[in-house]
């Protein structure tokens, strides 16, 4: 059998730089369990990097997603415009609900059940997965999402509905115009801008 001297490089190339990103996602994942939230938010950051090839570390993820704890948003390298200011915090879970989006529709299913957490930031973080996913079946449950009982909840569901564009929508987010939560309006407006063009 004849072996041509560039593939054989090229397989053991592959071989080591798989093995390398394999070790660098459990060195990552390792820190999502820390007492420390900014090794956890970092932890997640640096999952965040490795996309679709962190599937293994979905179960993790999604246990951060109630994680509230506040560190400075620096901590993975960003900061964030929002309502016409910098934030420059972050939460562990904040950064799980990326980590989960950028491994894709994999964790579809995990955010999807996250919606019925206990936990209102985890709801929070899911919807908010959802919604940066983009898929039509996530639509139903974010829908029922608009009428969580913490505010927070509805207006990221509100968000999460505006990002799928889909025109079922319409209805459910023109009534939450009357949210008692100020935050919840203004969302459910943008959403009704985004969907309704």
């Amino acid at each position: 059998m004849t072996r041509t001297p560039g593939v054989a490089s090229a397989i053991l190339f592959a071989c080591a730089t798989t093995a390398a990103a394999q070790s660098d996602l459990r060195t990552a994942a390792a820190g999502l369990t820390s007492a420390d939230p900014a090794v956890r938010a970092k932890a997640a950051c640096d999952v965040r990097e490795h996309g679709s090839e962190a599937a293994p570390v979905i179960p993790q993820l999604v246990t951060l997603l109630g994680d509230a704890s506040p560190v400075d948003r620096g901590v993975c390298g960003e900061h964030t415009w929002r309502f016409g200011h910098v934030e420059d915090l972050t939460t562990p879970g904040e950064q799980a609900a990326s980590a989960l989006v950028a491994i894709g529709v994999r964790s579809f299913e995990p955010l999807l059940a996250s919606l019925k957490s206990p936990v209102w930031i985890a709801r929070r973080n899911a919807a908010w997965g959802l919604g940066a996913i983009r898929d039509a079946r996530a639509v139903e449950p974010l829908l029922r999402a608009l009428g969580d009982e913490n505010g927070a909840v509805r207006a990221e569901a509100a968000w999460a509905l505006g990002a799928t564009g889909d025109e079922r929508a319409i209805a459910p987010l023109t009534r939450r115009l009357k949210d008692d939560d100020a935050h919840v309006r203004r969302q459910a407006a943008w959403a009704l801008g985004v969907v309704a063009r």
